[in-house]
């Protein structure tokens, strides 16, 4: 199913994340969509282009969750124009013993029936400490 409702074309792309769906998750980015990745981690930044958004942040992600263990839940969207705010939940069991079990909120530019952008907020303290346990010491250890 193809749409162009930026509201549907976000919640396509969230349940396809839950979902494991890579031809879905694929298809919900333009070629160049941007998705900002807040705080100093070693994940935050500006990323450029749906392939390297796909392969290495997402996908990133993944040696340090157990497989299996992520579970995605979409709390609510609100849409206005082009523009979506959603809100989600992400849980997981990292391979530190760790869980991670976080709450974000994006705001998704959608245009053409693709996502074009995506600004990202979350607890990154949470993230530093469950899925970069190793950057969040040496941070400490450079403000000591």
């Amino acid at each position: 199913m193809t749409t162009t409702d930026p509201r549907a074309v976000v919640i396509r792309y969230v349940e396809a994340v839950r979902d494991g769906a890579a031809d879905v998750i694929h298809d919900s980015f333009a070629a160049d969509a941007t998705w900002h990745y807040p705080g100093d981690l070693p994940i935050s930044k500006v990323w450029h282009g749906r392939d390297v958004i796909i392969n290495e942040f997402l996908g990133g992600l993944g040696p340090v969750l157990v497989p299996g263990t992520l579970e995605i839940e979409l709390v609510g969207t609100i849409a206005e124009g082009d523009r979506v705010v959603a809100e989600w939940t992400s849980k997981a069991k990292t391979v530190y013993g760790g869980t991670y079990d976080n709450r974000c909120m994006g705001i998704y530019t959608v245009r053409d029936g693709k996502i074009a952008s995506v600004v990202e907020y979350t607890d990154t303290q949470h993230v530093a400490a469950t899925l970069f346990p190793d950057h969040d010491a040496h941070r400490s250890a450079d403000t000591e």
